[in-house]
């Protein structure tokens, strides 16, 4: 990539809003980067579905991006980054990086008893990736990784506390307060909008991992490896999903994003 390569903008997707806890950000540690999301909104949510699927999906996404003119391409999705990116990395000249080895060395460096719990979607869990990224920093660390599947679809649908979510949340929750875990990983990007009934159900004493956090900083040192990094924000953010546009602006704008969204035939595309 030449000097121009710089001012082009990064892609960043999930399979519907959850992404959007990674865009916040990129937004306060890449300030100066022009964004592209995109939401699979029509095929939410990943975690079902089987490994040749999300491979399918994802290169369909990074076709888009590349059609798009990217640099640099964020899989803002647990299930996305534990079963495509091993596959697509190696497709594609530009930049692949996902969100499971930025989790595992956050939560490594917060442990201090080397009991760490990992919820995520069922295809995330039995991928068992946190656990291995984990190992390979910490050996002897214990992992608990447990399955959400009803979370994001709950989320998406705009559930964010109450009554409803606290009952599921303690059922997901409980297999881990009593494996005795001081460090929970959100292994889904969705979780991060039910941090506030998941602080409470877990206690002061457990430390919560939100790997958006890192994600973004592990992009930006990326970048900067790369020569990549832009000197001035040109352009907006622009979003674009696979289903409802309407709906997707919807949620995004009580989150605080106003961007217009766009519908994509995400289909059309592929690497």
């Amino acid at each position: 990539m030449g000097e121009e390569a710089r001012h082009r903008p990064i892609g960043v997707y999930d399979s519907g809003i959850g992404g959007l806890t990674v865009v916040g950000w990129l937004r306060k540690v890449l300030p100066e980067e022009r964004i592209l999301y995109f939401g699979d909104t029509a095929r939410v949510p990943y975690g079902g579905r089987a490994r040749g699927e999300i491979i399918e999906f994802s290169r369909q996404i990074v076709g888009f991006f590349l059609s798009q003119g990217v640099k640099f391409i964020i899989a803002a999705c647990n299930t996305s980054s534990a079963l495509a990116l091993p596959v697509v990395a190696q497709e594609t000249d530009v930049p692949l990086m996902g969100v499971i080895r930025a989790g595992a060395e956050a939560a490594v460096s917060a442990t201090k008893a080397e009991r760490i719990g990992v919820i995520g979607t069922q295809g995330t869990v039995n991928s068992r990736a946190y656990t291995e990224a984990v190992k390979k920093l910490a050996p002897d660390a214990f992992v608990r990784e447990q399955a959400c599947p009803e979370l994001v679809p709950m989320i998406e649908a705009g559930y964010r506390d109450g009554e409803v979510v606290e009952e599921l949340l303690h059922r997901y929750l409980q297999p881990l307060i009593d494996y005795r875990i001081d460090t929970l990983i959100l292994g889904c990007t969705h979780y991060p909008y039910l941090l506030a009934p998941i602080r409470r159900l877990m206690g002061p004493d457990v430390k919560i991992v939100d790997p958006a956090e890192a994600v973004a900083r592990e992009a930006r040192n990326e970048l900067q490896a790369l020569g990549l990094l832009n000197e001035k924000k040109a352009g907006e953010d622009l979003f674009f999903v696979s289903g409802d546009p309407d709906r997707f602006q919807a949620a995004a704008l009580q989150l605080g994003y106003t961007q217009r969204v766009e519908h994509v035939e995400i289909e059309q595309y592929s690497i």
